[in-house]
């Protein structure tokens, strides 16, 4: 038999606080996460979990993501790092590390019964889904300073709940500090600009309040103007899922960055949509919002 499970991770400001999940169904699932951490940190310690929660399963495993990034590290980058002594071709150290060794631990013996599905976030896939949502919840927890409810898991396996413990057990290290490469400020801002699209963000005038600017306006697609105030008091979660395709960054100065992209709808209404942020007391916050729809 096959066992068929959802991973899923997400960073509410990439670095920030993180969260990650894995679904079977409703009484087969976990969560956990940080209160500082990123969006490949959530994916692949829901890999992570997952595979050593099922590691005494006679099952085979079929895992759905839609991050690219864990699984090429899994089932290709990872033999050559391993050769290189954890070193990416160029030389440098591997990002995620203590977390790509212990993968690497949870795959052995098993590269032949554990299958990976790529599928595309926020496009109704029901077990995708499922995970997001618990990722992004995990992650708000974290952001609330709250623990995350952490699931049923697969009764007495060990699991990444595991893993975290030991970790934070060393007073001056967890595993947001033992990543090698930070996200860049395009890759923090993108991720920001996504987690306003996802439901559990827009449900909590609090999270999105965190995202915008003090002087925050839009002027949006049917070319009302918004100010912050009015924002918050209206928004809540989209009518439908809308898929994000980013279309560029520039640097318009320090600490300044304009993200241009397009959004997407089931129902084809296509809108190209540009955002001014700001760094500010080091974090990132929406300063002002703009869409054109798209002929």
């Amino acid at each position: 038999m096959t066992l068929v499970a959802a991973a899923d991770g997400s960073a509410l400001g990439n670095p920030g606080p993180a969260g990650w999940a894995w679904y079977v169904d409703d009484d087969c699932w976990a969560s956990g996460g940080w209160p500082h951490g990123t969006n490949n940190m959530g994916e692949l310690t829901a890999v992570l979990d997952l595979l050593q929660q099922t590691a005494e399963l006679d099952d085979d495993l079929h895992v759905i993501c839609d991050s690219t990034y864990a699984i090429k590290a899994i089932r290709e980058w990872m033999p050559g790092w391993k050769r290189r002594g954890w070193k990416k071709g160029d030389g440098k150290p591997v990002a995620n590390v203590e977390i790509m060794k212990a993968l690497d631990a949870a795959m052995a013996g098993r590269r032949e019964r554990v299958h990976f599905e790529w599928v595309k976030g926020h496009t109704g896939h029901a077990l995708n889904e499922a995970a997001d949502k618990l990722a992004n919840a995990a992650a708000l927890a974290h952001q609330n300073g709250e623990q995350p409810a952490h699931g049923p898991g697969i009764s007495g396996r060990r699991g990444a709940h595991d893993f975290e413990v030991t970790r934070s057990a060393e007073p001056d290290a967890d595993l947001f500090s033992l990543v090698d490469d930070e996200p860049s400020d395009e890759d923090q801002v993108i991720a920001l600009e996504r987690s306003l699209l996802t439901e559990e963000v827009r449900a909590d005038p609090a999270a999105v309040a965190a995202l915008l600017d003090a002087g925050w306006t839009e002027v949006g697609r049917s070319g009302r103007v918004w100010s912050r105030e009015e924002m918050l008091a209206e928004i809540g979660p989209l009518p439908e899922p809308v898929e994000s395709e980013v279309l560029g960054v520039d640097r318009v100065a320090d600490g300044v960055l304009l993200l241009r992209w397009r959004s997407l709808t089931r129902a084809g209404d296509s809108t190209l949509r540009s955002s001014l942020w700001v760094r500010s007391g080091g974090r990132w916050r929406q300063r002002h919002h703009q869409g054109t729809a798209e002929s």
